[in-house]
């Protein structure tokens, strides 16, 4: 009996492991009114055992290679977009990341944040201003090449 929950444990804390590196990667994000790629944000488990994404990429580069924040508060005011973390201190449980912040560059805002992986490979970001989702937009990113 021992040695069945014990494997059962193993396989469990696997698949949670594998589901949560499903999400860790490069992942293109899309433009919600035109529909175009705009950035790849790569998203990675910190050495804190939280789940962050920064921008290493940008499609448009002669709207927003060297453009900072100047709407961002704090120690991101008028840091590069280019580098920047956006998603910050996720926390995983499968494969959904929760209970961290997004930051939109554009507006400056942080947003509450939960993120998981759909069925079709995409990856969902809900950001919004309620921490129980309520208000707010759904994005969807796709994988990077």
């Amino acid at each position: 009996m021992k040695k069945t929950i014990t494997l059962i444990s193993f396989i469990l804390i696997t698949l949670c492991a594998t589901a949560q590196e499903a999400l860790v990667g490069r992942w293109t994000t899309i433009d919600d009114k035109t529909g175009e790629a705009r950035s790849v944000v790569r998203i990675y488990k910190a050495t804190d055992g939280l789940y962050y994404g920064k921008i290493e990429v940008l499609y448009v580069p002669e709207k927003y290679q060297n453009v900072v924040c100047e709407k961002c508060k704090g120690n991101d005011k008028d840091k590069p977009i280019l580098g920047m973390v956006i998603l910050r201190g996720m926390k995983a449980d499968g494969n959904t990341l929760f209970g961290g912040s997004l930051l939109d560059p554009e507006s400056g805002n942080f947003y509450h944040g939960k993120i998981s992986l759909e069925k079709d490979g995409r990856l969902k970001l809900r950001g919004s201003i309620d921490k129980a989702g309520l208000l707010g937009r759904t994005q969807y990113w796709k994988r990077a090449q």
